[in-house]
């Protein structure tokens, strides 16, 4: 039993509005759509069905009064002043039919009417049959304003043409038709509502995430109501400390950068006017290890955040990325479609692309590039080389900070740990992802996910 429950729990749940908007309007409408159901039924089962059982009661007793007063006297005199008493008193149309029979089956209902016009049917055969002796037989569908009553008299059938609203309440299907329109002016207002509010809350996440890629927008300004209007403020104040941060840094970085290249440059420069030797070239050797480890460690800091997004050729950045794999001596292969574009920061970008195809050719002797859009959204970038790859349960570890795999990989004498962390960065810095994986090749394969 508990676990039926479950199951249907987990059912209800899987079929329950994802966003925001539905779920408010189901909170919202499903109370008031219950409401409306609710005094609709309490409607029609108390009061509808009393008062036409009550009606038909009073109509049935005129009937039987009209068919007993014909019963005890049929001459044509009495029947005159009797069909004429009861349409002036009663509005009923009494006609005698001799020498004709009641219908042997009463005419079908329309499907559309069959749930309003069955209680009425019966609510008028239970009381003729209650107030008449005589077989009897009535029609609530062939005419528009009045019910068609046939009861068997001697000679023949009286015929009673008595006025709809006589036999029932016609005014039913007006309290429905208020009913309707209230539910749908009411579920109209709250669709309003909770667009204006829900709307609010789409700017914030939207504005959050192109933050969150490096973008912007300016227009932003905090809407909806006060939990909403809170959450933006407090939004835009942690975007200017964050840029404030990260102002404050790129400041250092250029301070730092210039500090640290003047005495490297006048180290280079004794080195160039000393007379050469072993030790001079060593000594070049390093200071070029310490310009490049410099640069690393500052792209790897910087992580290219203050660059607009621009539109580009995916297949014409790959081609120039991997031109320094093909100086490098690896043999490339690009394969993109040349008209796949993509909004992203062009030079953060094409870092984390050298990063991975230089990576690939170091170790491997052919690379294969790739970009195509995926199927869940998006695209995707791919490297694959023909190396010794990486194991799988050390894939993360590749992504670390100055992390090196020299067990699985030849060691780089230029890096510093480094590539595949700042390549990730700006993956990450996008909106998307970078995920290893074995190659078809042999060799390792990595794949960086952007959001379309």
């Amino acid at each position: 039993m508990a676990r039926s429950l479950r199951v249907i729990g987990r059912w209800i749940k899987r079929q329950m509005p994802k966003t925001l908007f539905g779920r408010s309007l189901l909170i919202i409408v499903l109370p008031v759509a219950i409401m409306q159901i609710a005094v609709t039924y309490v409607f029609f089962d108390a009061h509808w069905e009393t008062v036409t059982s009550r009606l038909s009661e009073g109509l049935a007793g005129d009937i039987a009064w009209a068919v007993e007063s014909y019963l005890d006297d049929p001459s044509p005199a009495a029947f005159a002043k009797l069909s004429k008493r009861a349409e002036d008193s009663m509005s009923l149309s009494i006609a005698l039919q001799p020498g004709r029979k009641l219908p042997a089956a009463r005419r079908d209902e329309p499907v559309l009417f069959q749930p309003f016009l069955a209680p009425i049917d019966r609510s008028l055969e239970r009381a003729l049959s209650e107030r008449l002796d005589q077989p009897f037989w009535f029609d609530t569908t062939r005419y528009p304003a009045y019910v068609d009553i046939r009861v068997a008299v001697p000679g023949g059938i009286m015929r009673v043409l008595a006025p709809r609203d006589r036999a029932f309440a016609t005014q039913g299907h007006i309290f429905v038709l208020w009913m309707t329109v209230a539910t749908i002016l009411l579920t109209s207002i709250a669709i309003l509502f909770i667009r204006n509010q829900v709307r609010a809350i789409e700017r914030l996440a939207n504005a959050a995430e192109a933050f969150g890629r490096g973008g912007d927008v300016p227009a932003f300004k905090p809407h909806g109501a006060k939990e909403v209007r809170r959450a933006a403020t407090a939004f835009l104040d942690m975007r200017a400390r964050i840029q404030r941060h990260i102002d404050q840094r790129t400041t250092l970085l250029a301070s730092v950068s210039h500090d640290l290249r003047t005495p490297l440059t006048r180290l280079k420069l004794a080195l160039a006017l000393a007379e050469p030797s072993k030790r001079n070239e060593a000594m070049k050797s390093d200071l070029a290890e310490m310009e490049h480890m410099i640069d690393e460690y500052l792209a790897f800091a910087r992580g290219e955040g203050g660059e607009a997004l621009e539109t580009v050729h995916l297949r014409n950045l790959l081609e120039q990325v991997s031109e320094g794999a093909v100086r490098a001596g690896a043999e490339v292969k690009v394969a993109a479609d040349p008209d796949l574009t993509a909004e992203v920061r062009p030079n953060a970008l094409k870092r984390a692309l050298s990063n991975l195809i230089m990576n690939a050719a170091v170790h491997g002797e052919h690379v294969e590039l790739g970009a195509r859009v995926r199927a869940q959204g998006g695209i995707e970038i791919v490297v694959d080389d023909d190396g010794p790859g990486i194991p799988e349960e050390r894939y993360e570890e590749a992504f670390k900070a100055f992390g090196r795999l020299d067990e699985a990989r030849n060691q780089n004498t230029k890096g510093v740990g480094l590539g595949l962390a700042i390549a990730r960065d700006v993956a990450r810095g996008h909106g998307g992802d970078i995920t290893l994986s074995r190659s078809p090749m042999g060799g390792l394969r990595a794949v960086v996910r952007l959001p379309g």
